[in-house]
């Protein structure tokens, strides 16, 4: 059952449109990170069941913040998807070989934001 998403976006705003549709809109429990550091320490900290990651970030960005996760033994099954917005077909293939379920494309209308995540998460290998 998916209760608890954690969401990595360098961008403030995107952090609260996560938020907002995500917490308030779909129900879930959302945890907002800056980065991809950040974004492991919580993972560990509070696993979660789903893990939305902006693909560009300062410091530790998506594609190795994913590599890192699939490589830690307690976290490397946690479903993660991209929220990016360069998602020309090279680009998704290139982050679905890294091991994601899926790529939402930025920008995106946070009020289809939810059911776009249900979905993911019933499309994700089990």
């Amino acid at each position: 059952m998916l209760n608890h998403i954690l969401c990595a976006d360098d961008d403030p705003d995107m952090r609260m449109i996560l938020e907002v549709a995500l917490g308030a809109m779909g129900g879930w429990r959302v945890t907002l990170c800056a980065d991809g550091e950040e974004m492991l320490a919580e993972a560990q900290a509070d696993p979660p069941d789903l893990i939305l990651l902006d693909a560009f970030m300062p410091g530790m960005d998506g594609r190795t913040a994913i590599t890192q996760l699939r490589a830690h033994p307690q976290l490397s099954k946690i479903p993660v998807a991209f929220v990016t917005g360069h998602a020309a077909p090279s680009d998704v293939a290139e982050l679905r070989a890294l091991g994601a379920i899926g790529v939402l494309a930025k920008p995106f209308n946070p009020m289809e934001l939810p059911a776009l995540v249900r979905a993911l998460w019933a499309s994700r290998p089990q």
